[in-house]
């Protein structure tokens, strides 16, 4: 990515302590569950997931598995979920990197609406003010307020976040 076309919203470092916020946030509210499963947007979500798994060890003494949703954001209508597991009376947390519409989010619910599930939250690590359908995060690194023209990206490389960027 050419970051000197950009502007940077958040660092690597700011990701960081970003992340560990997320992860007490989703201990505190979460403190009574034996289970927990981080279900990544393919992409960017699956680093995010990855990132969020390893908070969450070093804090909470449960299991914290990952499941990854795969869709095309373009034309979102096949959705999947790897593995296919029961997720029935379990807690989802459904994870992306970045939040425009909602539209994402509203979508990568669909796997999840033939079980039966204790409960669904929703993570970003950037959201933004464009709300086309109603689907509030639960857990948000930073809310940014840009116009429609602007464009945010995240840029990973491998399993790390190096950065969130305002184009």
């Amino acid at each position: 990515m050419n970051t000197t076309a950009t502007n940077t919203i958040l660092s690597a470092e700011m990701v960081g302590r970003k992340l560990r916020r997320i992860a007490l946030e989703i201990a505190e509210n979460n403190e009574a569950e034996t289970a927990l499963i981080l279900a990544g947007i393919n992409g960017n979500g699956e680093v995010v997931v990855k990132c969020i798994q390893q908070e969450l060890n070093k804090i909470l003494p449960i299991s914290v598995d990952i499941a990854t949703i795969k869709l095309n954001k373009k034309d979102p209508l096949e959705v999947s979920v790897e593995p296919k597991i029961d997720f029935n009376n379990k807690i989802i947390i459904i994870v992306d990197d970045v939040a425009n519409s909602g539209k994402t989010m509203a979508y990568a619910l669909k796997p999840f609406l033939s079980f039966k599930p204790k409960k669904i939250q929703a993570l970003v690590l950037v959201e933004r003010s464009h709300k086309l359908f109603p689907v509030q995060a639960d857990y948000v690194g930073l809310t940014i307020a840009t116009t429609l023209q602007e464009y945010i990206s995240v840029e990973v490389s491998g399993d790390k976040i190096l950065g969130a960027y305002l184009g």
